[in-house]
């Protein structure tokens, strides 16, 4: 742990720096240039081996550092994209400089205690909404990762973190097309495309009364420039349908799925459906989530619990396929600030926010360590996955 927590003390600064200067110019998703660029010359300067504009994504990027022959490789994450017009209120600057502290550190602490293995940082592009680390997957991109670690700031009780679970996510896409009119003249002659999109959106609002307490359906209307005056031909809708697992979001976008439908029916416009790739639900490793637990109390003072997250991570899938953690931890917000709004933004380049960050980067990275150098302890962690695989399986 010496070795871990002096690196990250080191670099506290540098890491600093990066995360305000990622966070003064947020990239929407697989827009970031800046970040991309910024980051892997950080990785090189600390001698990795940096592959850019990773497996065909222009923005990904991987960096990795080998020592010794044969051993286990960790796999960290390093997200990087902003929101549209509120920057960063997600903190992903924090969550790119804690994949950068923990891949140091791991670095640092394979050369001080002679352990063989390889750690690998990728850089993640397009997490909100655009599964970035899903593409990354399915083109060979965490291959011969034996566990795989993150974690996400949040709103919450001060000094805390957590290994809970989140939602499983699917975004759909939905368009009405219909038959333009004079909308004063002859408006018998359209199908009017907006009202099919206002009878969708009243359908789900109703839908909302009979669906579980943790099932989440939001959906925007896109803009439209058509004319006052002429009954619209087409409107466009983006939907995130949110459930605790993948069954369950699947019967529940069946659901939504009839409440388009039936505007369809209503108004006789046309209707396309397109679903885009699902996130699925967060399966946290307990043997690392319990160590991680244990080394934020005993050496750090923070409370760590299972507390389910509302929101959605393309990094479900990643755990799908490995023994994952993904804690999320509590940085100082305003009242109503949390994450997804500007005040959240704000907080995200506090300097309390990046303390807390280093705190957690320093667990996270004396586990992702103990899977490289604890036989014993990886067994534990592969043997939990291949329970919850199993059992999974069986539902």
């Amino acid at each position: 742990m010496t070795t871990i927590v002096t690196t990250i003390d080191t670099i506290d600064s540098a890491l600093r720096s990066l995360s305000l200067s990622i966070h003064d110019h947020p990239e929407l998703m697989f827009e970031e240039h800046y970040a991309h660029d910024t980051l892997t010359e950080f990785m090189e300067s600390h001698g990795f081996l940096v592959t850019r504009h990773y497996l065909g994504l222009q923005t990904a990027w991987r960096a990795e550092f080998t020592h010794g022959k044969g051993g286990r490789t960790i796999g960290v994450n390093a997200e990087m994209d902003a929101l549209p017009l509120i920057g960063h209120a997600c903190g992903h600057n924090l969550i790119a400089v804690s994949g950068v502290g923990v891949a140091v550190a791991i670095k640092s602490a394979l050369l001080a205690h002679n352990v063989s293995g390889k750690v690998v940082l990728l850089g993640t592009p397009g997490e909100e909404g655009g599964a970035g680390k899903i593409t990354l997957l399915e083109r060979g991109g965490y291959d011969g990762m034996h566990a795989c670690l993150m974690c996400h700031p949040s709103a919450g009780s001060p000094n805390s973190s957590s290994t809970g679970s989140c939602l499983a996510m699917q975004p759909i896409d939905v368009e009405f097309f219909g038959h333009s009119a004079h909308a004063g003249n002859a408006p018998w002659e359209g199908a009017n495309a907006l009202d099919a999109a206002f009878l969708a959106y009243s359908n789900v609002s109703v839908l909302r009364q009979q669906i579980k307490p943790n099932h989440r359906v939001t959906g925007i209307i896109q803009g439209c420039k058509g004319a006052a005056n002429v009954i619209p031909d087409y409107a466009q809708m983006h939907w995130l349908l949110r459930a605790p697992d993948r069954d369950q979001l699947q019967r529940l976008s069946e659901r939504v799925e009839a409440c388009f439908r039936g505007a369809v029916i209503a108004t006789g416009c046309r209707l396309k459906i397109t679903q885009g790739k699902p996130y699925h639900d967060l399966r946290q490793n307990t043997a690392l989530g319990r160590y991680f637990s244990q080394t934020m109390g005993n050496c750090f003072g923070m409370c760590t619990r299972q507390v389910p997250f509302g929101a959605s991570t393309d990094f479900g899938n990643v755990s799908y396929e490995m023994p994952s953690l993904h804690p999320s931890f509590a940085i100082p917000t305003q009242p109503h600030g949390g994450n997804h709004t500007p005040a959240f933004a704000i907080s995200a380049r506090s300097i309390e926010a990046h303390k807390v960050c280093m705190t957690v980067t320093k667990g996270l990275a004396w586990t992702g360590f103990l899977v490289l150098a604890d036989d014993q302890f990886y067994t534990e962690v592969r043997d939990e996955y291949q329970r919850t695989l199993g059992a999974l399986d069986a539902r």
